[in-house]
């Protein structure tokens, strides 16, 4: 017994708080947890049903168990044969999370995304974040923005737009990760100083996209995190990929498809989010555009409603009164740092706060977003608004 703790600390250590540690009861359970994201694949409902009927650790006991003798659930026999074989890859993962400097996360923590409980079965028994915790809180309201990784310009300006008005305004942007609409979604919530969640269909441990590494390392440092419900050192697939879509569409209260093609990835997520009972919306697109035929396909066939700015995506989630932009809006706060900046004459990121009358980390926060629509830009002597 004490070899076992023994083992159940050298793991976790550094990846759940110290004082988690001197409680054998709570440190194997999240001990079981991990195992478990070790042995299956994203979704495993059997995993899941198993877990649920007797907990983590009395079913990872059971799952281990030399013979099927105790077990007469034919679908667990079976599925002892496809998770035993992982049984190598247990140690690894763990070592791979505390070098990464990962953290785990189980139902058992506050900052939980209970809202992925109604997955059922199908939840993530874990997840290994790089990050800020609290991120991931059900607490926060949050929206999946997705769409196309071949995005346009128009999908692009779009899922900018209504993802830094929607960060700056409090509500969580939820993504994947991915090139296009997913890595707008996520700048333009860092550059409105809002908080951005990225899902990834591998491990935490291994950026990809391998193009994103910076920016998903900026969304790691915060106020942000980066999850995924498989261990380190796993790489993704197009099943991780679709699985994970599962986990965006679950832990927002809204889905909104940017811009996607007919048979676009994140229509999957759409459906997800459908079938979970979130709610759905699409933004429209020109008729002639390919990239905006999955979306008119949402609006049409799958009575998701149309979304045309970050007003639409409250209303979606619920959200009326103060929540909604009024005189004080993102718009109108990079109107008035707009204001402040000249044409001819470089300004410093302090001066441009003292004469728009915002707090310099505001400001800065603001100039980020200004200068990923084009409208302001860095030079050597400070920041200068674009000609018209």
């Amino acid at each position: 017994m004490a070899s076992a703790e023994n083992l159940v600390r050298q793991r976790l250590t550094g990846l759940v708080p110290s004082e988690l540690l001197d409680d054998p009861e709570q440190a194997a359970s999240r001990h079981a947890a991990a195992v478990w994201s070790c042995l299956t694949e994203p979704g495993d409902g059997v995993a899941g049903t198993l877990v649920a009927a007797l907990g983590p650790r009395t079913a990872l006991s059971v799952a281990l168990e030399d013979g099927t003798d105790s077990v007469q659930d034919p679908n667990v026999v079976a599925a002892r044969r496809r998770w035993l074989p992982r049984l190598g890859t247990v140690d690894d993962a763990f070592r791979g999370a505390q070098r990464a400097g990962v953290r785990l996360l189980t139902a058992e923590d506050d900052e939980w995304p209970n809202a992925l409980d109604d997955l059922g079965p199908h939840a993530p028994r874990c997840l290994w974040v790089r990050g800020d915790l609290g991120t991931l809180s059900s607490r926060t309201p949050a929206v999946a923005l997705v769409g196309a990784r071949a995005a346009t310009g128009y999908g692009e300006h779009v899922a900018m737009e209504m993802a830094a008005e929607l960060a700056g305004s409090g509500i969580t942007v939820v993504s994947g990760g991915a090139y296009g609409i997913d890595g707008m979604a996520h700048r333009a919530a860092i550059a409105a100083g809002g908080r951005t969640l990225a899902f990834l269909a591998g491990g935490v441990d291994r950026a990809y996209p391998a193009g994103h590494a910076d920016l998903l390392a900026r969304i790691a440092a915060g106020p942000g995190a980066v999850a995924a419900e498989v261990p380190c050192g796993t790489t993704p697939t197009k099943w991780r990929f679709l699985q994970r879509n599962r986990l965006i569409a679950a832990a927002a209260g809204a889905t909104v498809v940017v811009e996607a093609g007919w048979r676009s990835g994140s229509l999957n997520t759409a459906g997800h989010a459908a079938a979970l009972g979130r709610a759905l919306g699409a933004v429209p697109g020109p008729v002639t555009s390919a990239a905006s035929a999955g979306c008119h396909r949402l609006l049409r066939e799958y009575d998701a409603r149309c979304v045309t700015g970050a007003d639409d995506v409250r209303e979606l989630l619920g959200l009326t009164g103060a929540a909604v932009s009024g005189d004080d809006s993102f718009t109108g706060d990079r109107t008035r740092v707009l204001d402040a900046l000249s044409v001819r004459v470089g300004r410093s990121a302090e001066e441009i706060a003292r004469r728009s009358g915002f707090a310099p980390d505001d400001a800065q926060a603001l100039l980020g977003m200004l200068e990923l629509d084009g409208s302001a830009h860095r030079t050597a002597d400070g920041w200068r608004r674009r000609p018209a």
